[in-house]
This record gives structure tokens, sequence and C-alpha cells, in this order.
């Protein structure tokens, strides 16, 4: 059996439904939980997002981090009218997922978790830095975003760090 069956085979009905769960409540934590801010170009957003997101990738590991980040996220700027920033949300966000995951993976502790979510965090301020930069080819004005995404992401390690070992026994039973 060569590595790419095996990889399939690993795959199975109840993965792909907890991974569209996960997809599914990224999606609607960005779309429902949220406050505009009044500040960057096209002001800035701080949603829940991160939550589901991250107990998604602490609990399930990379693969479904990634898709509930890429996919959950990058479907709310597509749906929200933020278009422009979805290819970027699709890459910054699913590598926030992975990386989350990947770090967790097989490491379970309060320090994984954050060094994980710290890991998040560079990702989504260096990532969301570069793609304003990109969009508005303006490399000082993304400089008003960083408190944002800092707020954005240390609100959901808030949020997470406490409840995330209780929510895996939960849904261990």
């Amino acid at each position: 059996m060569s590595s790419n069956e095996a990889a399939v085979k690993k795959v199975n009905v109840t993965d792909i439904a907890i991974t569209g769960v996960c997809i599914a409540l990224t999606l609607v934590a960005t779309a429902f939980i949220n406050i505009r801010l009044p500040i960057a170009a096209n002001g800035g957003l701080v949603h829940l997002g991160n939550v589901p997101l991250f107990l998604a990738a602490i609990i399930y590991g990379k693969k479904t981090g990634a898709f509930a980040g890429a996919f959950g996220m990058g479907l709310f700027d597509l749906l929200s009218g933020w278009t422009l920033w979805a290819p970027f949300t699709f890459v910054i966000v699913g590598l926030m997922g992975y990386t989350v995951g990947k770090i967790t993976e097989n490491r379970v502790g309060f320090r994984w978790n954050v060094l994980a979510i710290a890991a998040a965090c560079v990702i989504k301020v260096v990532g969301y830095y570069i793609a304003e930069g990109i969009i508005y080819s303006n490399w000082v004005a993304p400089a008003l975003s960083i408190p944002g995404n800092l707020v954005q992401v240390g609100v959901a390690a808030v949020i997470v760090l406490p409840v995330v070992e209780v929510v895996r026994k939960a849904i261990r039973r």
C-alpha cells in the first residue's frame, strides 16, 4: 500500500463531518459575534471566529484546523462583501489552524496550547500586515491593524485556554 493510499484510508465520514461542523462554527462565530472597528483603511473586524478555530485545531489536529480556518473565515469574507480579502484569509487563517494543530498534535497541556496560539498570533499579524500592504499599496497604514489582530487572538486565547481540556474530555465521552 502506498503512502497516498494510507492517507486516503485515514479519512472517514466522521472526520469529514467533524471538519464540516468546525468550518460552520468558525464561519458563524466570525459572522455573528463581531465588532467592526473604525480603524485602518477599510476598518478592522474583531470577531470570535478564532475560538472554534483554535478549539478545532487543538482537539482534532492540523487538518481540521487548517480547513476550519481557511474555509470558515474565507467563506465569511466571500459572503460578507470582503471578497478582496478572501484569498489572503484562506491562506493566513488556514496556516494559523494548521500551525496550532501541528504544535498541539500529540502534545497535551497548557504550555503547548499557549505556544500554539502565540504562533498563530504571529502568523495573523504578519500575514494581514502583508495582505493589507499589498491590497492598499501602503506599508505604513497596515500598522494600524496590528492592535485589532492582537485583541482578536488575545480574546480567543482567554476563552480557549481555560476550556479546551474540558471540551476535549466532553467530546471523548
